[in-house]
């Protein structure tokens, strides 16, 4: 029986309850692509699963929510071997077992080909990170040519990737950091003003812009969604996407306190359809030609997962984390 390598984790707890252990290689029924998976993105929905904040997750389970790798098998003919592909949300990870494996058998509705050929430390960067950035920014915000947007939580890699994507299509683009050394780095993404997060920015934002931005790309989480709201013009909208905060719900929430005039709050998830919608040709042929910034932070190897799930839950890495199998 052919064999692959694979992170399993058989209970929660701390990183190192991430286990590379040896596995059978699935067989993919049709309708499904078996994917030769050569990179993965780490996500923080990932972290969550893993310390037991995901009751719906049944372990024993090969985490990760996206992959990237080659077609191995279509028995349904939706891929040719050997074809570039990503796949991402629809319960990968989650429901049957995801990206942390040298192979991965999703369904072929949730699989996009890529003919541009990019590095792989790059392509295992974008496929949740663009999918979660193109639909906040588009799908929720409706972002528009000439709109001022803030994306609170900047350094994060769905907001240096948003941040850029913004700035693409034309937009203005604040970002806020609760460290100033991060401010290059946000630069470099298209972020034309940085604002230094020390819990509280509304006084800040509304000094240097008094009537307000346009839209709000809300990824800390509910712990600054109060203040965020206070950002923002009439007729804007705030998006609340992540939860680095690591805060899942408001406290004693009142709607006509909570929620200014005139002003829209609303939420982005993303699943299986939203990557599929998700133009990731086209922004692999913007990132080849040097257009479109995508920051990646660490790169690790399948072996290394525990460190990579560490360095994410310390915030260590700058961007985003990539494994390489």
């Amino acid at each position: 029986m052919a064999t692959m390598k694979a992170a399993v984790i058989y209970e929660a707890g701390g990183p190192e309850m991430l286990k590379v252990e040896t596995r059978p290689i699935p067989k993919p029924e049709k309708g499904q692509v078996l994917i030769r998976v050569k990179a993965f993105g780490l996500n923080r929905s990932e972290m969550f699963t893993r310390q037991g904040m995901s009751p719906n997750v049944k372990f024993p389970r090969v985490l990760g929510i996206e992959a990237v790798g080659l077609v191995e098998e279509a028995p349904g003919n939706e891929f040719k071997k050997g074809e570039m592909v990503a796949t991402a949300m629809g319960g990968i990870g989650r429901v049957f077992d995801g990206g942390y494996a040298e192979y991965t058998c999703p369904p072929a509705t949730q699989v996009q080909a890529i003919q541009t050929e990019i590095p792989w430390e790059t392509f295992g960067a974008i496929p949740e990170m663009l999918q979660t950035a193109y639909g906040s920014l588009f799908r929720s915000l409706l972002l528009k040519k000439g709109d001022h947007l803030l994306i609170r939580g900047g350094t994060t890699s769905v907001g240096l990737a948003a941040a850029a994507i913004a700035k693409n299509h034309g937009a203005q683009v604040s970002a806020t950091s609760r460290r100033a050394d991060r401010a290059e780095m946000m630069h470099a993404s298209g972020v034309d003003h940085v604002f230094i997060d020390k819990g509280e920015i509304a006084t800040d934002v509304r000094k240097k812009f008094p009537e307000g931005v346009d839209k709000v790309l809300e990824l800390v989480g509910v712990t600054t969604l109060g203040d965020s709201m206070k950002v923002v013009k009439d007729g804007g909208i705030v998006c609340m996407t992540g939860m680095v905060g690591n805060k899942w719900a408001l406290d004693n929430f009142s709607p006509m306190d909570f929620i200014p005039t005139a002003v829209g709050l609303t939420t982005y998830a993303g699943d299986s359809q939203d990557f599929v919608n998700t133009p990731l040709e086209e922004m692999a042929q913007q990132i080849k030609a040097g257009t479109l910034h995508v920051q990646i932070g660490k790169v690790f190897h399948l072996d290394d997962i525990v460190e990579a799930h560490r360095t994410m839950e310390e915030n260590k890495a700058g961007g985003k984390i990539v494994v390489l199998t």
